[in-house]
């Protein structure tokens, strides 16, 4: 249930981050296992991608803020997992109090 309701949360966020490259159509938080599977679609793109994050972690910041760093992620299309590979995996990403608590 808390999955459930964490990866609606996040999808509205999500939604508001990407909307102008495109749309979040479903996003799957597993806290238990640490995993994020992610299906959009994206302008430009006939259809939808999918991208799965195969582990996470979350860590607090100096001023109380909250990160997150993204492990391993795989995606159906090449070109996107180089762009997370190079841009969004190991690297820390502000996350709001509210999500973190989700994650």
């Amino acid at each position: 249930m808390k999955n459930a309701i964490a990866s609606k949360a996040a999808q509205t966020y999500a939604n508001q981050r990407i909307a102008r490259y495109g749309e979040v159509q479903d996003l799957r938080i597993d806290a238990q296992r640490k995993t994020i599977e992610v299906v959009c679609q994206l302008r430009g793109e006939a259809a939808p991608i999918t991208v799965r994050v195969t582990g996470y972690a979350l860590r607090d910041t100096p001023d109380g803020g909250k990160v997150l760093r993204l492990g391993p992620c795989t995606c159906d299309r090449p070109w996107l997992e180089n762009l997370i590979a190079d841009f969004a995996a190991d690297r820390d990403i502000p996350v709001p109090t509210w999500a973190a608590a989700a994650l």
